[in-house]
């Protein structure tokens, strides 16, 4: 009778895991050939369903990089000049592509005048500024946050008059509720829609011998 010692069947063992243990990493397969950016909407993906990157913060950083998102205003005014609509316009555009992203306009004041006074004038500059996204075509459930924040955060220390302290914010807050299951496994789809929809574009099929497609319109747009 042939007797199988236990080191014997400890070396059996480890020679059929070794065989079978093709990849045990904890990178997705195929990461080492990811040298440039093919890979990337895997990985921002991955870090957002697992919480290691905040959806909201990347579309943040894209609204600062992409769109003048400060206004200013005359003394005593929460009349939009027109250099603080041209930047609105650009906010909106912006803001229309993400209907899932709430977003908060913070008004501001310069320190003349009083804190309770100023309060109500930040308040109406903020107001003013959603006002005109609305009529650019911005949903209003979008902008519910209208904030003031008057004279308690200059850009420049003054009790004299000061145009960059006369201004509004504008500032990524958020998902609606109904957007939470809607990035679900969809980051890049989202945050990165506009770019997604410029590759997409209509096949047109053209026939040589002119007869293959019938009677249709002679040309088309090219």
């Amino acid at each position: 009778m042939k007797i199988i010692t236990r080191s014997a069947i400890v070396l059996a063992a480890a020679t059929s895991l070794s065989a079978c243990a093709v990849y045990m990493g904890t990178d997705e397969i195929g990461a080492e050939l990811d040298e440039g950016n093919f890979g990337n909407p895997t990985m921002n993906n991955i870090l957002v369903q697992t919480g290691q990157r905040s959806a909201e913060a990347s579309l943040a950083r894209r609204f600062q990089q992409e769109v003048p998102s400060t206004i200013n205003f005359a003394f005593d005014s929460a009349a939009l000049t027109p250099e603080a609509q041209a930047a609105l316009d650009e906010q909106a555009r912006f803001i229309r592509q993400f209907p899932e992203i709430k977003f908060s306009v913070f008004g501001h004041t310069d320190l003349v005048g009083s804190p309770s006074y100023n309060r109500g004038l930040g308040q109406r500059r903020a107001t003013a500024a959603v006002n005109y996204m609305i009529s650019r075509g911005v949903a209003r459930e979008q902008l519910q946050a209208l904030v003031t924040l008057g004279e308690t955060q200059p850009l420049v220390v003054t009790q004299d008059r000061e145009v960059r302290n006369r201004r509004t914010v504008t500032e990524v807050s958020g998902f609606l509720p109904r957007a939470l299951t809607e990035l679900d496994g969809k980051y890049a789809a989202v945050i990165y829609r506009e770019f997604v929809e410029a590759a997409t574009f209509e096949q047109q099929i053209e026939f040589e011998d002119g007869g293959g497609a019938g009677g249709g319109e002679g040309g088309g747009e090219e």
